[in-house]
């Protein structure tokens, strides 16, 4: 059954303004469809972990990023349960410098504030008072706001598919590469070259970073470290620690506090 916002997107041929927000937060609601807007999207989880799926990855954002979702690119959306999302439609002739493909860029305090107070604004604000200038304000945050890369590349051959999908089932999986060539019937020479051509990573490089994106919603329901290490393949606490700061430039803790 859709909402009342997504029926009221579905009847617009055009946005009311060149930006357009919601007033309140959106409970939950998971879109097991694929979809696409004449408009850019730019979705932000107040609460939860937000992840919007296209055919060349899954984008993820905990608290304090955002995804940018160009005009007509399809897609769906999944959350955790408890997740509230801020969603703002952007008419694309207004973006100067936009990004072409999606993306999950960091939310800053500044732009989050702006975001909360648009919210409060009439839908068919004043463009020339001061609340047309906040809406510019918030176009010149949301354009500049930097791309933080989490991310997962999804391959587009088949048979790197099926591993693919297998993985993201079960991310605690330790099937070497040369397991599946087997199953597959085809040399891990292949298999290795064709992880690098279709998402620019190894291998080894993407499932572990298919297992720190997998361990955000965990940790962001506060499930113990520990827990979550095992749930997604590292055989120790202090490995998961050394790994996600790596890649998110501090420890499980400190992220989830910032």
């Amino acid at each position: 059954m859709q909402t009342a916002l997504e029926q009221h997107l579905r009847d617009l041929k055009h946005l009311p303004r060149p930006l357009y927000g919601q007033t309140e937060a959106l409970p939950n609601k998971v879109l097991g469809y694929r979809h696409s807007h004449p408009w850019v999207q730019f979705s932000y989880a107040i609460s939860g972990v937000l992840e919007v799926l296209t055919a060349q990855g899954r984008f993820i954002a905990p608290p304090q990023r955002a995804v940018w979702i160009p005009a007509g690119v399809k897609h769906r959306v999944q959350c955790s349960a408890h997740t509230q999302i801020r969603s703002l439609y952007i008419d694309i002739h207004v973006l100067h410098d936009s990004p072409s493909s999606c993306q999950v860029v960091e939310v800053s305090p500044l732009l989050k504030e702006l975001i909360r107070a648009f919210g409060e604004l009439p839908v068919e604000y004043d463009e020339q008072s001061a609340e047309g200038r906040l809406a510019d304000v918030l176009l010149d945050q949301l354009t500049h706001a930097p791309d933080r890369g989490l991310m997962l590349p999804l391959p587009a051959d088949k048979r790197l598919q099926k591993i693919a999908t297998q993985l993201q089932k079960h991310p605690e999986a330790t099937d070497t590469l040369k397991q599946w060539a087997q199953r597959l019937q085809v040399s891990e020479k292949t298999l290795s070259r064709l992880f690098i051509q279709q998402t620019g990573l190894t291998f080894r490089l993407w499932r572990q970073r298919l297992r720190l994106l997998s361990a955000l919603p965990l940790l962001e329901q506060k499930q113990a470290v520990t827990e979550v290490a095992l749930t997604c393949g590292y055989e120790s606490t202090s490995a998961f620690i050394a790994a996600f700061g790596e890649h998110f430039g501090s420890t499980p803790g400190e992220f989830f506090k910032r």
